[in-house]
């Protein structure tokens, strides 16, 4: 297995960012992967990213605290850079806006929005001494379309989209590739209560998406050398049609 260096795994636990790890490590990439509070499925993980044989490092903390982010990632990566971020923290408090408490606003915003803040910009700092880098954001349909009843989700993830277009203009000349991962229905803890019965009709393909979905295109992102992508949204929905 050809090693390709180190992939920064935020979020990587469980649902997506756990098959995206295990798909990064298949590819020949070491992990580093981040949680907050799943601690023992993170641990799961990376037993599993062992057995085959690559390296496994956990770092537990919470995305939403700028000094948290900063410290931990100086102590796990210093002064180098990993050769690619994928951005998966997230979380949902949803209602709708005419109901919706100003926390459940606070708290999806500060996670979903600020975590990218907070991790993004010490990894890019170092990405850009290092004059190369790939990071891979992953925002949702929510954010391209926008959902009834998840105004703070939906504004969160366009936020990403937003963001990571402009930081692609930033550092595209320096070596770093940046890109978004846009899941539409994807089966995760976040989907167990969807009407499936209302959704499926939606979904061109018949069937709701896997993790594994999404990870073959994250590790495409990740892994391809001939790569001209840059500054792009790729929808993994099965066609969904909103």
């Amino acid at each position: 297995m050809e090693h390709k260096g180190c992939a920064l795994v935020i979020g990587g636990s469980r649902g997506i960012g756990k098959a995206c790890a295990l798909r990064l490590a298949r590819s020949g990439f070491d992990i580093v992967l981040s949680y907050k509070s799943s601690e023992e499925q993170a641990l799961e993980v990376k037993e599993e990213i062992t057995k085959l044989g690559k390296r496994c490092d956990l770092l537990s903390f919470d995305v939403a605290d700028t000094d948290e982010c900063e410290k931990v990632l100086k102590e796990q990566f210093g002064k180098t850079a990993p050769d690619v971020l994928l951005h998966n923290a997230g979380i949902t408090r949803d209602n709708l806006l005419l109901w919706m408490k100003k926390d459940q606003w606070n708290d999806v915003l500060r996670t979903n929005l600020d975590g990218f803040y907070n991790v993004v910009k010490p990894m890019v700092f170092n990405m850009l001494r290092a004059k190369k880098g790939r990071i891979i954001v992953v925002s949702s349909v929510s954010g391209e379309q926008g959902q009834a009843g998840q105004v703070n989700y939906s504004a969160s993830k366009a936020g990403l989209i937003g963001a990571a277009k402009a930081l692609a203009r930033e550092v595209g000349k320096k070596g770093i590739i940046v890109n978004v991962v846009s899941p539409g229905v994807i089966e995760t803890d976040m989907t167990d209560k969807f009407p499936m019965d209302k959704v499926l009709p939606l979904i061109p393909m018949g069937r709701i998406g896997t993790p594994e979905d999404v990870a073959s295109v994250v590790d495409f992102l990740a892994s391809e050398k001939n790569m001209y992508i840059h500054g792009q949204v790729i929808s993994v929905n099965g066609g969904l049609r909103t």
